[in-house]
Parts: C-alpha cells; sequence; structure tokens
C-alpha cells in the first residue's frame, strides 16, 4: 500500500465541549475524607440499566450524548480517515472463512462465515469426508448449519454470543447469547433432528455452561442482581419446563464460578475462586446428580487447575509439598495423584511430584489424551510446549521429566505459541493429535496438529490476508527498558523493514498490566494500518501481566501496582533514548485495567505523549473499590486492595487512582471510550474522569465516547469492532498531527 501525506482539511469551528455540573458528595471512611464533584452520573438504578439501558435517567443520558457529538465535532476532520482505515481493515478479513475442524465421534465440527457476515455459523460434516485443510468444511458432502448466529442476531444492535456446545450424543446443541452488552446471557437448546429450539430459557447466566457427559443434564452459572456468578444450577437438557435444581451455592462475593467436562468425560468439574486462591469441586459423569466434592478444599494463597489422565490427575499448582524449600511454587509445577476414593479423601497430603517448580519456567497449563500429556511453559517471555507419552512419564523421575519430552519451540524474537490441547481422548481413528496454534506481530496465525507419536507437524489452516500480506515487509524486535528499580521491561517492536530509527516515526505504545494476563506477541490486521503509514507499533510488557512468571504479576499488583505505571513510562523513554520515536510522537492506548494505566501515566509523565487513548477505562479506582454492592468489587480486592477495611489500602489507591489525581498541568489529547450497558467498567467512569479532566487539568481536549448500544467488548460483529478499532488509529494520527510534527496521513 503505498501512503501520502496531506495537509489537514478544513475544520468547522468545534463546538463547545459540554460543561458537567459539579454536585460534589463527600465521603468518610477509615478517617479520611473525599469529595467526588460527578457522583451523580451513576444512575441509582444501575442494576436495571444493565437488563434495560432504556431505563436510564434522561439527564444523565443527555449528558453522555452530548458528549458523543462534542468528541465526532472534534475528530469530524478524521471521518474520511476513518473510513480509509475501516476499509484497510475490513479488506485484511476474509470475507468467507472456516475454522479448523475439530473431530469428536462421527462427525467434524466447526464454524464459517459466509460473505460479507458479522458473525458465523456453526456447522458439522460427517467424518470421513476429505479433511486436512480449511476448506474442509465449505467443501464437505452433507454440511450441515447448526446455528445460523447471522439470523439470531438479525435487527439487534448489539449481539454476543457465550457459547456453543454439542451434547456427547450429537443430538442437541446448546448456545448462550447477550443482546444488550450486559453480560447477561440466555441458553437455549436446539434438537438438532428437528431443527426446533426447546421449550424453556435459562435466564440470567454468566454463559457459561457444560452438558454432561450422558448427555441428560444441562449445568450452567448463574448472574445474580449484583451481576456475579452466584450459584451453579442443574435441569433436563431436554425439559426445559422441568424446575432447575441446584447444584451448588457460592456463599463468597469474592469468587467466581467456572464450570468444566474432563476431555476423558469421566468429570464434571465446577472452579470457584480469585486471582489469590481457588479450588474444584468434582461431580462424577456417572452420577451427574450428585453433589459436587471438593478436589482439596481451598488453601488462602494457593491455586490449583485439574487434568484428567485416566488413572490420576495432573494438578498445575502453586503449592508446594511439606520440606520442600519456600512458601509456594511461584511459577506453579505439576503434580499427580491417583484416580481413586481413597487418594482424593487424603487431599494435598496424597499428591506427588511430577514436574518439579523451576523459578523463571512459568506452567501455564496441561492438557491430556489417553495415552499422551502435554503442558505449556513460559520462559523470558516465549511459550514452548512440552510433549510425553504415558508409558516414557511413568519410567522417568520427575527431575528429569522435562529432558524426556519433546520440545515444541518458538520460531522467532517474539512471537506466540498457544496451545489448544488434544483434539480427543481417544481418537476413532487415526492418531492423537495436539493443537496448537503460532503467530508473531509479523507472521499471521498458524494451525498446527502435532502426531505425538511421529513428532510431525500437519499445518492445518494459515489466516489469510487477502488483501496481502508478505512477513519479510516487517521487523519484530524484542527491546528491553530498564525500569526505575532496575526489572527488565520487555517491549514487542513492529515496524516496515528499512524503517529509519532516527526519533522521527510516530509510534503507538500500548500496555495493559493486570490479572496476570500477558499480552502476547501475536499478529494483529489492525495495527498494520498505522505501521504502513509509518508507524511503529510497540507493546510494553509491564508488570501485573505475566509475561516473565507470575512473579511478575505479584510485582504489579497490590501494594506494588505502581510499578507497573512506571514500567510503562521507562518503556516510552526507552523507545525514545533508542530513536525509534520522540516525545510528543507518542500515542499510549489501553483498555480496561489497562485503561487505569493510561490514566495513571496521563497524571504522571503528560509531556510524553502526543494523545491517549483509554478505551473502557477503570479510572475510578477508588470510589470502585469502595462500592461493594458493583459486580467486580470484591472479586478485585485481591488485585488492588480493600480501602473500606484497610487504610493502607485506601491510601495506596488514593495515591494513583487517576480520577483522584488530576492536577492542573497540560494534558495531551485523550480519548476516552465506555459502553453504556458495560458490567465491569461502568459507563460513569469514563464519563465521571473527562469531567474533571475538563474542570482540572489543561491541555487537551478531552473526549469522552460512550456506545449506547455496547458493553464492555464495545461493538459486536467482526466488522463492526474495526470501526472502533480505525476511531483510534484516526484519533492516534490526529493527535500527532496537533503536535506539527507529522501531517494528516490518509492513504
Amino acid at each position: 500500500m503505498t501512503t501520502s501525506n496531506t495537509t489537514q482539511p478544513p475544520q468547522a469551528p468545534v463546538p463547545k465541549a459540554p460543561h458537567a455540573p459539579q454536585r460534589p458528595v463527600t465521603h468518610e471512611q477509615l478517617g479520611r475524607t473525599r469529595t467526588d464533584p460527578y457522583g451523580w452520573m451513576k444512575d441509582e438504578r444501575w442494576q436495571e440499566i444493565l437488563r434495560d439501558p432504556t431505563l436510564l435517567r434522561p439527564d444523565i443520558r443527555q449528558h453522555l450524548e452530548c458528549e458523543n457529538a462534542y468528541a465526532a465535532a472534534t475528530l469530524q476532520a478524521t471521518e474520511e480517515l476513518q473510513k480509509t482505515l475501516f476499509e484497510e481493515m475490513k479488506a485484511r478479513l476474509p470475507a468467507t472463512d472456516s475454522s479448523v475442524p475439530v473431530p469428536d465421534g462421527p462427525w467434524l465440527y466447526g464454524r464459517r462465515y459466509q460473505e460479507g457476515e458479522q458473525y458465523p455459523q456453526f456447522t458439522r460434516a460427517k467424518r470421513g469426508q476429505p479433511a486436512g485443510t480449511e476448506t474442509t468444511l465449505k467443501g464437505a458432502v452433507g454440511l450441515e448449519v447448526l446455528l445460523d448466529v447471522p439470523s439470531r442476531a438479525a435487527n439487534q444492535p448489539f449481539y454476543s454470543l457465550g457459547g456453543v456446545a454439542h451434547s456427547p450424543d450429537h443430538a442437541f446443541l446448546a448456545f448462550s447469547e447477550d443482546t444488550q452488552g450486559s453480560e447477561v446471557y440466555r441458553i437455549h437448546v436446539r434438537d438438532l433432528t428437528t431443527g426446533a429450539l426447546m421449550a424453556g430459557v435459562a435466564e440470567n447466566t454468566t454463559g457459561s455452561f457444560v452438558i454432561s457427559p450422558d448427555s441428560q443434564w444441562l449445568f450452567w452459572v448463574h448472574r445474580d442482581d449484583h451481576g456475579r456468578p452466584s450459584a451453579i444450577w442443574r435441569r433436563p437438557l431436554q425439559d426445559g419446563s422441568a424446575k432447575p435444581v441446584l447444584v451448588f451455592k457460592e456463599t463468597n462475593p469474592g469468587y467466581f464460578l467456572e464450570l468444566g467436562v474432563s476431555l476423558s468425560r469421566d468429570w464434571i468439574m465446577v472452579t470457584r475462586g480469585d486471582h489469590d486462591t481457588n479450588e474444584t469441586l468434582l461431580i462424577p459423569a456417572s452420577q451427574p446428580t450428585a453433589a459436587p466434592i471438593p478436589f482439596a478444599p481451598v488453601k488462602a494463597g494457593e491455586r490449583y487447575s485439574l487434568t484428567h489422565w485416566g488413572d490420576r490427575f495432573i494438578i498445575t499448582t502453586n503449592h508446594l509439598a511439606q520440606g520442600a524449600e519456600g512458601e509456594r511454587a511461584v511459577d506453579f509445577q505439576l503434580m499427580q495423584v491417583e484416580d481413586n476414593p481413597e487418594t482424593l479423601r487424603q487431599g494435598r497430603a496424597a499428591w506427588e511430584p511430577f514436574l518439579p517448580h523451576q523459578a523463571g519456567r512459568y506452567i501455564l497449563g496441561a492438557s491430556a489424551c489417553q495415552n499422551w500429556l502435554a503442558w505449556s511453559e513460559r520462559h523470558d517471555g516465549l511459550e514452548t510446549i512440552q510433549v510425553i507419552s504415558r508409558t516414557k512419564a511413568l519410567q522417568t523421575t520427575p527431575a528429569t521429566m522435562r529432558m524426556a519430552a519433546r520440545a515444541i519451540k518458538p520460531r522467532e524474537e517474539a512471537s506466540s505459541l498457544s496451545l489448544l490441547g488434544f483434539l480427543e481422548w481417544q481418537p476413532a481413528e487415526g492418531e492423537p493429535e495436539l493443537r496448537y496454534i503460532y503467530q508473531s506481530p509479523t507472521t499471521p496465525p498458524h494451525w498446527y496438529d502435532h502426531n505425538p507419536t511421529t513428532g510431525e507437524d500437519a499445518l492445518r489452516k494459515v489466516r489469510a490476508v487477502p488483501s496481502g500480506h508478505n512477513p519479510e515487509d516487517y521487523v519484530t524486535k524484542r527491546l528491553h527498558a530498564r525500569s526505575d528499580d532496575g526489572a527488565l521491561v520487555p517491549i514487542t517492536v513492529l515496524m516496515k523493514r528499512g524503517q529509519a530509527l532516527d526519533a522521527t516515526a510516530p509510534l503507538l505504545l500500548y500496555g495493559y498490566g493486570s490479572y496476570g494476563i500477558p499480552m502476547e506477541a501475536s499478529f494483529s490486521t489492525t495495527a498494520l494500518s498505522l505501521v504502513d503509514r509509518g508507524w511503529i507499533y510497540a507493546v510494553a510488557h509491564v508488570r501485573g501481566g505475566s509475561e516473565k512468571g507470575w512473579n511478575w504479576f505479584l510485582e504489579g499488583r497490590g501494594k506494588n501496582k505502581p510499578n507497573t505505571f512506571r514500567d510503562f513510562i521507562a518503556a516510552a523513554n526507552h523507545l525514545v533514548a533508542e530513536d525509534y520515536t520522540a516525545p510528543k510522537r507518542i500515542v499510549a492506548q489501553g483498555g480496561s485495567a489497562g485503561g487505569m494505566l493510561m490514566g495513571a501515566v496521563a497524571n504522571m509523565a503528560p509531556g510524553l505523549f502526543a494523545g491517549i487513548a483509554a478505551q473502557v477505562p477503570f479510572v475510578d479506582v477508588l470510589n470502585t473499590m469502595s462500592d461493594a454492592s458493583l459486580p467486580l468489587t470484591p472479586p478485585e480486592w485481591p488485585e488492588w486492595g480493600n480501602p473500606l477495611t484497610n487504610a493502607e489500602d485506601y491510601d495506596l489507591i488514593a495515591s494513583y487512582s487517576p480520577y483522584d489525581n488530576i492536577t492542573s498541568q497540560p494534558y495531551p489529547p485523550i480519548l476516552a471510550m465506555g459502553g453504556l450497558s458495560d458490567p465491569r467498567v461502568t459507563y460513569w467512569e469514563p464519563a465521571k474522569w473527562i469531567a474533571r479532566l475538563r474542570d482540572t487539568g489543561q491541555g487537551g481536549p478531552f473526549l469522552c465516547r460512550i456506545n449506547m448500544e455496547a458493553g464492555h467488548g464495545g461493538s459486536s460483529g467482526r466488522y463492526k469492532r474495526l470501526e472502533e478499532s480505525a476511531l483510534v488509529q484516526a484519533f492516534a494520527i490526529w493527535a500527532v498531527g496537533r503536535q506539527g510534527l507529522v501531517q494528516l496521513q490518509t492513504q
């Protein structure tokens, strides 16, 4: 694609920014006092609004609509650029596309996008049809459309599919959907013989569900009036009119609930816990109506997850056996225990080492089929997949387990290797297959099926880029910035090959840094629009994520949270020092907890940035963490601290909460984007933040854009989402252009 510079077109006078009246509310808490001038933006009926956004108070709706109009008017000069960017991004998505099919018994299950559709169809074809390529489902004889999502989403301003699962006997299909963005899902069941929807719908769910291995029961997670997962319910799969039975009631408001079924189909699993502590409850598949029993009871600070391997469980855990050094296996280890009533009754006392803890090698998780085990681990920011046979594993000591396994290794300086897992417990035909995805910022995702017996990889799909993409035209680098305390912060950089490093390039710097969620070095078709215009795209892998192990997470949460902000600033300064860019040529971007990062660095180092894009930004941290009625507040206390009960936590959060630390200093242009139905970062957080920036800060402009028909994830549909990506990039180009350094580039 060619690029050209054009002067910015004349812009009509921008209307005056909306004025939000101050109605101060004073909070007394733990002997401390704070004043919130814009607390009125939180509708007192917010819980009802999550389910019916039309109930929003008129004065709040009017203010949000004025904010949207002001943001649109301010960025009017970028409208053509937004359209151009959108068309570029859309052209990189195949008009038609299919997933790599997943085998199960006599069927191959998959999904496909029809020409130009926003949503996929879920399909299946008889096994034995030509297989091995991404076109399998398109051309298979007897292809069945199990769920036509485009027809379900038709005429809906928002549509989100939570989950889709077929029954093990292949006779029924269950799916969950949200039509508001509030993440409150309804579960439907379809008879695959007749195609008809069964009577009765499971209401008020998180969208998480499983079908019992005997195909008789539907289990789901209930979402209560506070928007929290609070219970597991069960009813007959084929009888929606039957009264649901309570399976498990969660009493801890800070715990999440999840459901799963082991690949062996021997166990139904209920996981409960928070970011620090969890436990798994087991229901035998042979007795699906039995009460769930703990595999190992909750122990504060300990986490574990289970992989059933026939006669034993493989346990991914930070638990250290008695006598081992240290309090926790901070980067996790693999342990094992026999699957029999006697050893399971003993709990942790019966656990034995399988793969010992090794600091710096973070165990991400495991997958097993009948005769093979695989696990994924991250070392120095790069993933490796290890595969070992049951025979070899039982003959190998824990100390030599890793050496005995076969490794699937990364291929580039910065890349992502994602373990999807074994496809079947015991293949109906052929060898077992272990599926994984390889990608990098320059290399589109490649789906591989690994044959553990031969060690060979079969390439099943390469993500197509219809408009054209040559990885050799780009360069990916992994840099390291030294933070204030000496920690080395990884930075992944994507740029055009031959890009001059002379401090002239504009740069978009993305960051997140919370909950131990890593920002993978993955392929992005949207980032290419900036890079093709001479921008550099970079991701700062700041503390709070787990890119360098679980300690990297622990060093960026709770009392260590300020490390996240300092790491991001250090990354920006390092890119400047190495002449990748210069101050006022950097646009920072982050969403959700990453939006909090944006708010913090805006207060701490505003002079570094030409602009800041904060999507669904968690910026009103102190007020939100002090409101126990909000959906995520109790579950988030382990991450941020509890300012309701702990004065040190209060003072720490008060020291960095973006909304509470705005000062009278020059700020760059800021774009804050939210969703009216968002249950995670409520709409009033970005709205209050922007209002206070206008009231207290200098510079700007400060823009607030609230999607009145969406929630946390923004617009639904694969194309609709691109409009928001195009808006953010157009804002970035516009913000840098305001500095007089780079002209607005439209092509």
